[in-house]
């Protein structure tokens, strides 16, 4: 590099601007004009300083390597930055003689700082686009502005010159570098279009990848392919040619709703459904980037599953939206790119109202877009999701002119909300049970498919007994499956039911297990185990996973893989009650009414299922192949994921399966004793996979005891007999963290209770300073923190952070903890160590309720953090628009400024939140503020060029 370029690098553009700051501090006169000229140099520090903690200490090493290369080189802004801040310092820093103390007279007439401040904000608003970590769009924009900013310098350097002296020279060596850079400028724009067209497509591909994996990992094509690769050829073929269908399908703005009785097909016409749009509209919705065209389309859905819950959280589905409609793109629309920029970074998930935004941003894109939700009344109604997914929905419709189909139950709540919408009911044609049951009656005996006259009788008698219901027909042939002769299978086609609907669910299933039963021995074993597990795991397993399960052996250290039983045998005995998703490789049972009836007769059916589960889940844990402890990398952790399939799973829910068993067996409290496999169980449980997060396996706990386990999951017999006879109540982990705290973030009040009983220290401090309230409080589990503070726990107890147990329950939108710990005395001003308080931390969250509440008990709406933003400024970046509504109607200051000098307007712009950008508009906001530029949201519009920012200024009059 020559001299030029070696000042140019990032590290001495940083020192050069603290030189520069403290030469302009020791001058004197003209106090407007410098002080303008430091904020803006310091502005640039922050930035640059940004930057460069950036480059140091993000895990994307390579991505932050080439964005600061780009921007030292010889065309780029820090090369023109150490040109303007060397003009400054040329100035400034005192002649040869001259003693360091003496004030030097302010030397810049104002047109001159007008001038040094335009080259300046030119340069850092390349620096603010260098920050979103977007290294395409910022070669882009190098290209774009770099003759344009070069020749302002140079008429800068003019502009000195002229009322200069004593320094000709040194200006003139400056101007001698920049007309290198004029020189060189046609050689970068053509590399700088070289570098672009050769990374475009890899970079595009790379970045379209990990931002829709990162928005979720659920995949519902793998669902689609299971369910429609179960249609009888034909059958659904009166929904498609339905009116209703028709109409939906071909008129704008459309909801049709979809109810059925339990088991009329729902999912299946669901899928057909999904199927006719993608054929319908094929090639016009995969990778379309012509917003306008006729052939936009957008289709997107959801297959809600009870038994997928842990999954399937409002976030969740509507995470699935995004990733679908983005997935219709070949490139990433910039409210998916702001989601991901914004909480990559901070390692934060998105919240439902930023994911909502930005699903309702990407359908206005679409010329149409279908949305297809089957089975809403599986979602979750205890924590509100089934009414948000809804909610959400009918936005979309609202907003872009979505059409909706959705299915369910008939549940009068759900039933009500679609009173408006066009309605058909599905319901079993007996043309497609008719169809069912010709394309499987191959599977009755040989001397069925002789007698034309009997495959008559059977098909209509199991017609005229499903009443509807898909399912039983499927049920019924299969009950046939096993009889001896015609007579017998009359007689049964005789007995079919056809009652109330779950009476004969009930019946069909206790059928189902009576002909389980009359198998021989073994197979019958089999399939109750298979059964009990299927009915009892906390989430759906993998056949991988419960080959495994099935294959444990109590009593042996290693599994054999000669006792793996094979799957088409865990099928087949089972009569007709579990299926096989071959895409996800899913076990499941048949329908939820067959989960709903084994939960009901499982004492009956499975009286010792939760007891066996513990056993094999313990036994796994137990296996000479955890002796080894916890695994030194993610590679190697991965390996053993991939040698044990049930590992995860065991260590995930052995305790939960436990904690439901009245006694504790030996065979688990010999596992809490041994010390190496209870680290890789450990392991196991708490490293979840990141993909932004390198070494994810090694942020876990280390060097836990089975007494830690044990309270973790709130076993409170295997803690007492640990405690009765190997293990202290103060025995630490390697981080310090003891068993009272690990009972306290699972939420066990009577474990916690119990340690306390024993003796444990309620004030005990891991090595980061936090205490068992401090993890109660972060969980949100209201009734343990409640008893910790009744036993006098401090409720102002800091960690090595400042962060206090009302901060965490704030930022964590735990309202319940949030009123008991103010009700208990918590401070509601409390700062951690940056100076934020719990309102803020609310604010940043958008937790209304809480910074509601918080202010009624007398929060500071104005207080400052360190950098000194208010509430409103961090509800204002987050994008939270009830949130700032709340604030502005409570008295928030519109126009508060931080120590730069930015508004809550500003950072509503940085973050694209138009909705916030509007209600701060509309409240009054200054548009434009020119008392410093620090302050201008228009500097970052300038570099963005962003449609939706432009257009809320034109409306508000500027241009």
């Amino acid at each position: 590099m020559d001299g030029l370029s070696d000042a140019a690098s990032l590290i001495a553009v940083i020192k050069l601007s603290c030189e520069v700051i403290g030469f302009v501090g020791t001058a004197s006169g003209a106090t407007k004009e410098r002080k303008r000229v430091r904020e803006e140099v310091q502005a640039c520090q922050t930035i640059l300083q940004q930057l460069k903690d950036e480059a140091d200490e993000s895990e994307e090493g390579q991505t932050w390597t080439k964005i600061i290369n780009a921007l030292e080189e010889l065309h780029a802004p820090l090369g023109r930055l150490s040109i303007a801040l060397n003009l400054l310092k040329t100035r400034l820093e005192p002649r040869s003689g001259q003693r360091i103390l003496t004030s030097l007279k302010w030397p810049f007439q104002e047109k001159e700082v007008a001038r040094i401040i335009d080259a300046i904000e030119r340069e850092k608003a390349l620096l603010g686009l260098a920050l979103i970590n977007d290294y395409r769009r910022l070669i882009q924009d190098l290209q774009k502005s770099s003759r344009e900013n070069t020749r302002h310098v140079l008429e800068l350097i003019d502009v000195v010159r002229s009322s200069s002296q004593g320094t000709e020279g040194q200006l003139a060596e400056l101007r001698d570098g920049l007309a290198r850079i004029e020189v060189l400028q046609a050689d970068v724009n053509d590399g700088l279009g070289r570098l672009t067209g050769r990374d475009d497509r890899r970079e595009a591909s790379e970045e379209h990848k990990a931002v829709l994996d990162w928005l979720t990992t659920v995949d519902y094509a793998s669902q689609q392919s299971d369910f429609i690769s179960r249609r009888q050829p034909g059958t659904g073929q009166w929904l498609l040619d339905s009116t209703e269908f028709k109409t939906w399908v071909e008129t704008d703005r459309q909801i049709l709703f979809c109810p059925g009785i339990p088991g009329a097909g729902k999912t299946i016409l669901t899928s057909i459904v999904v199927e006719y749009l993608h054929d319908k509209f094929r090639g016009a919705h995969t990778h379309n980037t012509d917003h306008h065209s006729g052939g936009n389309i957008g289709i997107a859905y959801l297959y809600c599953n009870f038994r997928r819950q842990y999954e399937q959280e409002a976030s969740d589905l509507l995470a699935s939206l995004l990733k679908q409609l983005s997935q219709a793109r070949s490139s990433l629309t910039e409210s998916v790119k702001q989601l991901y920029s914004q909480h990559r970074h901070k390692r934060t998930r998105p919240s439902f109202d930023e994911i909502s935004r930005a699903l309702q941003s990407i359908a206005s894109t679409f010329l149409r877009v279908f949305i297809i939700v089957d089975a809403i009344d599986e979602c979750q109604t205890t924590n509100g999701s089934q009414t948000k997914v809804l909610t959400e929905v009918f936005n979309i419709h609202a907003s872009s002119g979505a059409n909706i189909f959705v299915t369910s139950r008939f549940i009068p709540d759900i039933t009500r909300k679609f009173e408006a919408a066009t309605s058909l009911e599905i319901r079993a044609s007996e043309e497609d049970v008719r169809r069912y049951v010709d394309g499987h009656i191959y599977r009755l005996p040989g001397f069925v498919s002789g007698n034309h006259d009997l495959q008559e009788e059977i098909k209509t008698g199991i017609v005229r007994s499903v009443g509807g219901m898909y399912l039983l027909a499927q049920l019924h042939l299969d009950s046939l499956v096993g009889k001896r002769s015609p007579k017998a299978i009359r007689a049964a086609l005789a007995n079919l039911s056809t009652g109330l609907k779950a009476q004969v669910y009930d019946l069909a299933y206790q059928n189902a297990m009576e002909r389980i039963e009359g198998q021989v021995a073994d197979q019958a074993q089999l399939a109750k185990q298979v059964l009990s597990w299927v009915t009892c795991t906390k989430r759906p397993l993998t056949t991988l996973e419960l080959q495994h399960a099935l294959a444990v052996e109590v009593g042996e250290a290693e599994l054999d893989e000669e006792n793996l039983p094979q799957i088409e045998d865990m099928v087949s005995v089972c009569a007709g009650l579990v299926t096989l998703d071959r895409e996800s490789g899913i076990i499941r049972l048949v329908h939820h009414t067959a989960q709903e009836y084994f939960e009901r007769t499982q004492k009956h059916w499975f009286p010792d299922a939760e007891a066996e589960i513990t056993t094999c889940c313990v036994t796994y844990l137990s296996f000479d192949a955890f002796t080894s402890g916890h695994c030194a990398s993610d590679e190697a952790f991965e390996g053993r994921l991939r040698l044990y399939p049930f590992y995860r799973y065991a260590a995930h829910y052995w305790g939960i399966h436990a904690r439901q068993v009245s006694t504790c067996s030996t065979l688990l409290i010999d596992f809490l004793r041994e010390i190496s496999n209870v680290e890789a169980a450990a392991q196991g449980l708490f490293a979840v996979r990141d993909s932004w997060e390198p070494q994810y396996s090694q942020r876990v706990p280390k060097q836990p005891l089975g007494l830690h386990l044990a309270a973790h999951f709130g076993i409170e017999e295997a803690t007492g007999i640990l405690l009765q006879h190997c293990q202290s109540v103060e025995a630490t982990d390697a981080s310090g963290r003891k068993a009272l705290s690990y009972a306290a973030t699972g939420g066990h009040e009577p474990t916690v209770q119990l340690l306390l009983d024993r003796g444990a220290d309620i004030e005990a401090t891991d090595d980061n300073g936090q205490t068992p309230l401090w993890y109660a409080a972060r969980a949100g589990h209201e009734a343990v923190v409640r008893l910790l503070l009744e036993k006098g726990a401090n409720v102002e107890i800091q960690d090595r952070h400042g962060i206090t147990p009302l901060l965490l329950a704030a930022g964590r939108g735990h309202e319940g903890v949030v009123r008991v710990l103010l009700e208990k005395g918590a401070t509601v001003e409390i700062k951690n160590n940056p100076g934020t308080t719990p309102l803020m931390l609310a604010a940043d969250q958008g937790h209304t309720t809480i910074v509601h509440f918080l202010l009624d008990n007398g929060a500071d709406i104005e207080f400052r953090d360190a950098v000194g933003m208010t509430p409103l400024s961090w509800a204002a970046e987050g994008g939270h628009e009830d949130t700032v509504r709340l604030l502005l109607d409570k008295g928030a200051d519109l126009e508060a400024r931080d120590l730069h000098r930015k508004v809550p307007l500003w950072y509503a712009a940085r973050g694209r939140h138009e909705a916030v950008m509007r209600l701060l508009l509309e409240r009054g906001a200054d548009a434009e503020p020119r008392d410093h530029p620090g302050a201008i949201p228009m500097w970052y519009l300038w570099q963005i060029r962003d449609r939706v920012i432009e257009k809320l200024w034109r409306e508000h009059g500027h241009t």
